[in-house]
């Protein structure tokens, strides 16, 4: 796991001795175990160390005190708050490993036969999906090679097949919509203009010349096969472009642990920033200059800091051991970062080795 001092938790962690260390382990654990607060009774019996409540209890008020605990409302227990959540997580937490079932079923959903890169994509995230019972989501790998051959193939009823081929060989289509009128021998006219331009090129290099070349009507197509050609571009690159593609898989799963009105409310929110699909490709930024897992929770992210959720992240890279996409989990702020980080991990490596 990739840590970071998100809090300037080393001083924190040196300000806390062995039992205070204790008593705020065992606090995250009963909030990952049942959401809800703990007090200095429950403690004292769940830590089994013979410390009196009233020892636990000034514990847990110099925890608070670090601005590691609060007390959501008079006379309850404590929770631990986002910054208390960051230092557990970089630095106390002792994390689990992926065991022998769940390498199964990850390896079985993405290793199956005759499937595409974005087949494998979806599959890995509905197996982390469905195994942290939390939203599952990858980004795409960028369509960063070059291109050995593109085609539109009529499918009829005003639809057509756009086909890609990688020079390593790999297949993409994409079905776009056919301007109406569009006669059959535009579909040749796109396909020639396209491979003239595109061929030995990627999408990224290719695609602003000819947008341009389009604009300035520096081209004899026709207005139809023109927008032929801009359809074709449209659907690589809203879809799995220079940019990249976000897959969301098991957004439901959020929506099976609401305990209260306001959590509802924040996943509502968190449902928003999920469909914005756009500003998530930035994604891939934050793993782009750090290997290994990548933690972000609460307000720590940005894209999800107003819906108190937490995110676990892990690049994946290509047979050249660049990174080209990641994958991983968004749940509430007390998923079970122990099992989940390994299992994000180990399923990031599963889909750079398949993709390789």
């Amino acid at each position: 796991m990739n840590q970071k001092d998100p809090l300037n938790s080393s001083g924190a962690i040196t300000a806390m001795n062995e039992r205070s260390r204790t008593i705020f382990r065992a606090i995250v654990e009963a909030y990952v175990e049942t959401g809800a607060p703990v007090g200095s009774r429950t403690l004292s019996r769940r830590i089994g160390l013979n410390l009196s409540p009233a020892t636990v209890r000034n514990v847990m008020a110099d925890l608070e005190d670090l601005g590691l605990l609060f007390a959501p409302h008079t006379s309850a227990g404590r929770l631990p708050t986002e910054q208390g959540l960051r230092l557990f997580v970089h630095g106390i937490l002792e994390q689990g490993n992926v065991t022998p079932d769940e390498r199964i079923q990850i390896d079985g959903l993405c290793a199956a036969s005759n499937r595409t890169p974005n087949d494998l994509l979806r599959e890995a995230t509905s197996a982390l999906s469905g195994l942290s019972r939390c939203a599952g989501l990858v980004v795409a790998p960028k369509m960063a090679e070059p291109l050995r051959h593109i085609e539109f193939v009529a499918l009829g009823r005003g639809r057509a097949l756009v086909v890609l081929v990688t020079a390593s060989g790999n297949v993409e289509n994409r079905i776009i919509d056919l301007p109406v009128g569009l006669p059959a021998s535009s579909l040749v006219e796109a396909s020639n203009y396209l491979a003239a331009h595109l061929v030995g090129r990627t999408l990224d290099e290719a695609e602003a010349e000819i947008r341009q070349e389009l604009e300035n009507h520096k081209t004899e197509l026709n207005d139809l096969t023109q927008r032929l050609v801009q359809a074709g571009l449209a659907v690589w690159s809203d879809g799995n472009g220079a940019e990249g593609a976000l897959i969301l898989r098991g957004q439901s799963q959020l929506l099976e642990d609401i305990t209260a009105v306001a959590d509802l409310e924040r996943v509502r929110q968190l449902f928003q920033v999920l469909e914005t699909k756009v500003s998530l490709l930035r994604l891939l930024d934050m793993t782009d200059v750090a290997e290994g897992v990548q933690i972000f929770i609460g307000a720590e992210n940005e894209l999800f800091g107003l819906a108190g959720c937490s995110m676990v992240l892990a690049p994946y890279s290509n047979a050249s051991r660049q990174i080209v996409g990641a994958i991983g989990v968004i749940g509430p702020t007390r998923i079970n970062y122990a099992r989940i980080i390994p299992m994000v991990d180990y399923t990031s490596k599963v889909v750079g080795r398949l993709l390789g």
